[in-house]
């Protein structure tokens, strides 16, 4: 009967805590509930009356192209309630309409075959975009939405620099593995209508860093910014807008195909960042 008694003890005791750690998480969250519109409130009577919710902004965009992909950093400070300027810098990757990667098996001097590295056929150079731009946020819906979902356009424009680097592939030869870029001599092993007799596979990233070639030019983008959390020191949004670069030279990205120095895209991008 001690035992038992005891045991009852221990488990009234066991339970009345535990109502109590129960209680006392649900009264911390009440109250986290209450300060955060409590907060909120605060700054939409702020905005209301023209001082901005947050000072600056630092966010991080992946974005996808529909001739590439791209990340992009940003850096915002804010004029006015509803004004922001930004400064970003993107990096980006080009790819030719005419791409198709594909995989071929191949033998090293009649020796065991294996399936190399993807590789596009008839790709001449690889194009990369290093862009820096200045401009604004302007905040056009959702300006005294409680939950926090606002719609800005981003207008900014600036330079890009065009860096077009040689695209090799590897090949096979008498002597083993070759790897090659289009030129003159290797057009005829580049064109090959059986590409599958002697290429391997793509080089990766391992050639042509050091032959990069600089083209200036310059950019303007414009966009709509769908941020469902505007009131929050995390930056969570959507963007989807279009660009267009214009270069001083010709970039040649496929064998035999016009080079061109325009180019036109549309983008969507998740933007992920804080703000202070």
């Amino acid at each position: 009967m001690l035992i038992s008694n005891r045991v009852f003890f221990l488990f009234a005791t066991c339970l009345i805590l535990f109502n109590s750690s129960a209680v006392s998480q649900q009264r911390n969250k009440e109250q986290a509930r209450i300060e955060k519109n409590r907060r909120i409130n605060q700054m939409i009577r702020n905005e209301e009356e023209g001082v901005p919710a947050f000072e600056k902004h630092s966010i991080t965009s992946i974005k996808n192209h529909h001739d590439g992909w791209g990340i992009a950093f940003e850096k915002g400070f804010s004029t006015s309630a509803y004004k922001t300027t930004i400064l970003q810098l993107e990096l980006t990757e080009k790819q030719h309409r005419k791409e198709q990667k594909q995989s071929t098996p191949g033998s090293i001097n009649g020796g065991f075959a294996y399936f190399g590295r993807p590789f596009v056929f008839g790709k001449q150079n690889i194009f990369y975009q290093a862009k820096l731009g200045f401009g604004k946020q302007i905040m056009l819906g959702g300006k005294s939405n409680k939950n926090g979902v606002a719609v800005y356009g981003i207008f900014l424009g600036g330079f890009s620099a065009g860096l077009a680097r040689p695209y090799y592939i590897q090949f096979s030869v008498d002597t083993g593995v070759a790897y090659l870029k289009y030129q003159a001599e290797t057009k005829d092993a580049f064109l090959n209508l059986d590409p599958t007799k002697d290429i391997i596979g793509g080089a990766g990233l391992r050639k042509g860093w050091n032959e990069i070639k600089f083209n200036p030019g310059v950019y303007a983008k414009a966009s709509l910014r769908f941020d469902w959390a505007r009131f929050n020191q995390v930056v969570s949004a959507i963007e989807v807008g279009f660009m267009a670069d214009l270069y001083s030279k010709k970039v040649v990205q496929m064998i035999d195909v016009s080079g061109r120095s325009f180019f036109p895209s549309g983008f969507i991008a998740l933007n992920f960042g804080r703000r202070k």
